[in-house]
């Protein structure tokens, strides 16, 4: 008989910066990150449309203070429960919100997100 797969809870996995992502933070306290253009279309429109090499991303107070969060061992409920003792009812819908966030870096390979070590365990059981 096979195993099925159980479903992945979003809470429970653990965000962490590609380690090929360059950032620093600013004197505010804002995180930047800093995105090499690279790739065909790119050179070709830094030299007709004297597009930069590098570009620089601000997040926003909020995305700043989920980015430094992820410390490749919080989860995202942890995170999220950070982000509501700072934020308060400004970071509300707090899970739709964190989550999206979360989406939009994976889906531009600023972060990875992995399992929890126990949800492995628990799962392989």
């Amino acid at each position: 008989m096979k195993h099925k797969k159980q479903p992945q809870n979003y809470l429970d996995l653990i965000p962490a910066h590609m380690p090929q992502i360059r950032w620093d933070m600013g004197d505010d306290a804002i995180v930047v990150v800093h995105m090499e253009n690279t790739g065909f279309y790119n050179r070709l429109a830094q030299k007709l449309f004297h597009k930069p090499k590098v570009s620089h991303i601000k997040l926003d107070e909020l995305g700043s203070f989920i980015w430094n969060e992820m410390d490749g061992k919080r989860t995202v409920s942890e995170i999220s429960e950070s982000v509501k003792a700072r934020f308060g009812d400004k970071a509300e819908p707090l899970l739709d919100r964190l989550i999206r966030f979360l989406e939009i870096l994976r889906s531009q390979k600023w972060i990875t997100l992995s399992p929890h070590a126990s949800a492995k365990t628990s799962a392989g059981q």
